[in-house]
């Protein structure tokens, strides 16, 4: 199975009218997300998703058989909190990934309550609008280290072998107090920084990886880096897979990239 790294948006778009951008820039974005179930060669047994929606002071997964929606944003349109996307659970990759990170000596936990949160639903109900892929997450940890982000990537990195789609869900540009075209050159020159750095090699790109913030704009593009890290989990189980550019688009002026490997 390939890995990918995608940008979810903002909120409940596309499935509510938020005027975010123009609709040719949300139509372009939505396109690429739809088109992310045909990433894959054959269909997937299970999905595994790193949304840059869930911190944990320990990596958790994700265990319930019949995951809620949880609709983790506020002050939208009541049909915002009435967004489905009634994908089953997997407990049994739950157990997999825990005993792929305690293999490699990495303290994990699990949560049997968790839902889908929107890092999740709102790309995966483009990709798979049936909802009918088996589909778990697995948490950040806070802290938010780069190396072990990219470190949890390579425990998880067989499961690739076994027919697991993982998918990391964030933004290359996550700065909301300066989301707009004020900040495009900030963003272009992060995202040329990104570009370069995940389509080199394994070992250099996961060392520019790591040193992230000395990349250019790089606290600009993102103050906290919530929505960059799921990025350091996928790279970490693209092994020696280069990255390649899959989706380079604009949402208010601000360019926004997403990755395949493999």
């Amino acid at each position: 199975m390939p890995v990918v790294f995608l940008p979810h948006g903002g909120g409940p778009w596309p499935f509510v009218d938020l005027r975010i951008g123009s609709k040719a820039e949300q139509a372009e974005l939505a396109t690429y997300l739809r088109s992310v179930a045909r990433v894959p060669s054959a269909p997937p047994k299970a999905v595994l998703v790193v949304s840059a929606h869930w911190e944990e002071a320990l990596p958790t997964v994700m265990t319930s058989a019949k995951p809620p929606m949880l609709y983790d944003y506020y002050g939208f349109p009541p049909e915002s909190y009435e967004i489905t996307w009634p994908a089953p659970g997997e407990p049994a990759l739950a157990k997999r990934v825990r005993e792929l990170l305690q293999g490699a000596g990495i303290e994990s936990a699990e949560n049997g309550e968790r839902g889908f949160d929107h890092g999740t639903f709102v790309p995966l109900k483009l990709a798979y609008p049936e909802a009918n892929v088996p589909t778990i997450q697995l948490s950040l940890k806070h802290g938010l280290d780069p190396k072990e982000h990219l470190a949890f990537g390579r425990a998880l990195a067989p499961l690739r072998d076994e027919g697991v789609f993982i998918v990391g869900s964030g933004m290359t540009f996550h700065n909301l107090r300066a989301f707009g075209p004020q900040s495009s050159v900030a963003a272009a020159e992060f995202d040329h920084w990104l570009r370069d750095a995940a389509s080199l090699e394994a070992t250099e790109r996961d060392s520019r990886l790591s040193d992230w913030v000395n990349a250019p704009s790089a606290r600009k593009a993102h103050p906290r880096e919530e929505h960059l890290l799921p990025l350091m989990v996928v790279a970490g189980a693209a092994g020696a897979d280069r990255g390649k550019l899959s989706y380079g688009g604009k949402i208010m002026d601000l360019q926004l990239s997403a990755y395949h490997f493999g």
